[in-house]
């Protein structure tokens, strides 16, 4: 599918429709045709259900805000499984506003310009396509095995994927369900580790809002965390060194050690972590 734009419009491609439990439609309606076209009437709909028949969205122009949310989540809100989707890719002839492919969990993401950051659950990979950085979800690179050429200063060693590039990043791991572990090397954004089931991410930096949120599963060690750590959990543990969380209890001997095991480091700055679960 082809859409051509004269401006830049938000949640193109977002299979949440701007989160639309929340509003019922006051900021955006799935059947509304998307603004700024040029010669189609493309509804949000329309693009979504492109993307699920496993074909590819090509995007002539900027992209908006959150381009791809939720990339692949057959979300329960609209009668699905909760599960992952295989879906097709999003290509882009411009540039793309921040949040790209907040939650998303499968899917590709190729862009002719810049992604501005914060970008969401997304990591940069070697691109198959001249012209195009590609992208794809961290969360479908863990669980599927994907076979792609992470681009330096990240990596991909063994179980453990090693982002180095100071790129902040929201959702970074959501909906991860596979006993794989990220390792972030400085900050992190809003959101990290939402809804996971399974796994372990390690900021080693400070994370944003909402850390934790909506957790089932996992581990999620920050140094500090903004505000509504852990809100809605039902699983999973998160550690961390700040004051974000008034409910955490004291470490037991067998935490201590799993963060010795976990951070490669002594008993000491072990003891430095907070723990808050589930």
């Amino acid at each position: 599918m082809n859409i051509e734009l004269t401006d830049q419009v938000d949640c193109l491609c977002d299979f949440t429709f701007d989160f639309y439990w929340q509003h019922k439609g006051s900021r955006l309606s799935p059947d509304a045709v998307i603004p700024h076209q040029k010669d189609t009437s493309h509804t949000y709909s329309d693009l979504v259900k492109c993307l699920k028949r496993g074909e590819d969205v090509h995007i002539k122009g900027d992209a908006g805000k959150r381009l791809g949310s939720s990339l692949g989540v057959d979300l329960m809100f609209f009668g699905g499984s909760g599960g992952s989707l295989k879906v097709g890719s999003i290509m882009v002839d411009g540039n793309v506003d921040t949040r790209m492919g907040i939650s998303t969990v499968s899917g590709s993401f190729y862009v002719g310009g810049n992604a501005r950051q914060p970008l969401g659950n997304v990591i940069e990979v070697e691109s198959d396509r001249a012209g195009y950085h590609k992208f794809v979800s961290i969360t479908g690179l863990l669980e599927k095995d994907m076979k792609e050429n992470i681009l330096s200063p990240n990596a991909l060693e063994g179980d453990t994927l090693f982002i180095r590039d100071g790129v902040i990043r929201d959702t970074i791991a959501a909906r991860l369900d596979a006993d794989k572990k990220v390792v972030v090397d400085g900050n992190a954004g809003m959101s990290t580790g939402i809804l996971m089931n399974l796994g372990s991410v390690h900021v080693d930096g400070d994370a944003g809002m909402n850390t934790g949120v909506l957790m089932r599963g996992g581990i999620v060690l920050v140094n500090n965390s903004g505000e509504f750590a852990g809100s809605y959990m039902k699983g999973g543990t998160i550690f961390y060194k700040g004051d974000a969380m008034q409910r955490s209890v004291p470490l037991e001997g067998s935490d201590i050690r799993m963060l010795i095991r976990f951070l490669g480091t002594g008993q000491i700055e072990a003891m430095m972590f907070r723990k808050y679960s589930r």
